[in-house]
């Protein structure tokens, strides 16, 4: 069995928050690989099927963040999943608006869900990082996670969104290394490039320090 585990908060108020991200690319890779959200089972939400021959389940816990990974070790537990192939996609402060990185093991950065996943699981699982940026001088990072995102920043997001949900997938079904060939890197900045909507951003909302404003 794999595992793609999809980090958030419970409820319509949290839905298109910043640490929400997890729930959103859980979802579209969902819809990615055939597999219907439509189990309730360990105080979260989940579905399993079989992909490429491979047994696969996606589970989004509802305990709240700080819980997650009480509902994550009961069904790695249950399906007895090698820490190798629990794939775990999250909001990161660390990371600049738009970037997606894959990475396994690693501290938990300040982020509870990975803090609890860490105690449940221990830290060797794989990562899908989804970069919200830092949040500007003076606002609580706490607050930061749990706000919706501007709308120029929601189009950066809409673009960030679909490349995470594919990482994910490729980090599930052909390992991490093949993910992060295809994923680490700042697709086409290295050329001088951005995509629309982060330009956008960055002319609207940078101040010096080039973070967006809140």
């Amino acid at each position: 069995m794999r595992l793609l585990v999809g980090l958030g908060n419970p409820g319509a108020k949290y839905e298109r928050t910043r640490h929400n991200l997890g729930f959103r690319v859980a979802g579209l890779a969902a819809g990615k690989l055939g597999v219907a959200l439509d189990q309730t089972r360990w105080n979260a939400v989940l579905g399993s099927g079989r992909v490429r021959g491979e047994q696969v389940a996606i589970v989004l816990p509802q305990t709240f963040m700080n819980l997650s990974g009480e509902s994550v070790g009961h069904a790695a537990r249950f399906w007895k999943v090698d820490l190798g192939q629990v794939v775990v996609a999250h909001d990161d402060l660390d990371l600049t608006l738009g970037r997606v990185q894959v990475k396994v093991g690693g501290g938990d950065g300040g982020h509870n869900g990975l803090k609890s996943l860490r105690q449940h699981l221990g830290p060797d699982f794989v990562r899908v990082r989804l970069g919200i940026g830092r949040p500007p001088q003076g606002w609580d990072p706490a607050d930061f996670v749990l706000a919706k995102f501007a709308a120029e920043e929601e189009r950066v997001v809409e673009e960030m969104v679909p490349i995470a949900a594919e990482a994910a997938v490729l980090a599930l079904l052909e390992g991490t290394a093949v993910a992060m060939n295809r994923f680490n890197r700042r697709p086409k900045e290295a050329e001088g490039w951005k995509g629309e909507a982060q330009e956008k951003v960055d002319l609207a909302g940078s101040d010096t320090s080039g973070k967006p404003k809140r």
